[in-house]
């Protein structure tokens, strides 16, 4: 892969106050909090700008990682692909070093596990993503918000975190961020070593 191109980093969610603590935005949770720490000192934080249909910003690594452009859709979820693709072709960014963020409902609450390539599961983030790229063999990093116990999945996926994950979030978000640096600097067979088998919840968080 070209030492020039960037990693394109995306968090999957949707735009605006309403959504910004739903479970369907911990991506954007977690490219937020990549930003921050990555973000040059002494600059106040990211420079967030409204481009590729979506929020962008630029940060520079540490380490082997580089220069990382982070994405924020505002398309809407079901729409997503619309601005990834905009921003991978701007950037000439190819899939190898793209990575999507998002929520998981199939793993329990506190889990965060990566991957490349594979189907939607439903996501229709991910589907619309998939449409756009033309491959689904982009970078994952799967964030566990568990599903409902009963009721509608997207009542559940449009709603905050509440009751015991409500005090968790913060743990969440942050082990997701690790996670995500890590395979940045490490690669995915390190990454996936370190955390696609941590117990969920407290336990994660502790590690």
């Amino acid at each position: 892969m070209p030492s020039s191109s960037p990693w394109l980093i995306v968090g999957l969610g949707n735009p605006g106050p309403k959504y910004a603590k739903n479970r369907h935005n911990v991506g954007f949770m977690v490219v937020e909090r990549f930003a921050d720490r990555h973000a040059t000192p002494g600059t106040g934080g990211p420079s967030w700008r409204e481009q590729f249909k979506g929020k962008a910003t630029t940060v520079h690594a540490g380490g082997s990682i580089g220069r990382c452009v982070m994405l924020e859709p505002q398309t809407f979820m079901n729409l997503s692909g619309e601005s990834v693709r905009a921003a991978a072709d701007y950037h000439d960014v190819p899939l190898e070093r793209t990575v999507v963020v998002h929520d998981e409902i199939d793993f329990a609450f506190g889990r965060v596990a990566l991957k490349r390539g594979g189907g939607h599961g439903g996501h229709n983030g991910l589907r619309n993503i998939i449409k756009h790229l033309g491959k689904p063999s982009f970078l994952r990093v799967r964030v566990g918000v568990d599903r409902p116990r009963h009721g509608e999945v997207a009542n559940w996926v449009l709603s905050d975190f509440s009751g015991e994950d409500a005090s968790f979030v913060d743990e969440l978000v942050d082990r997701a961020e690790r996670a995500l640096t890590c395979l940045l600097a490490e690669g995915l067979s390190s990454a996936m070593n370190k955390f696609n088998q941590t117990p969920a919840k407290t336990d994660a968080a502790a590690s």
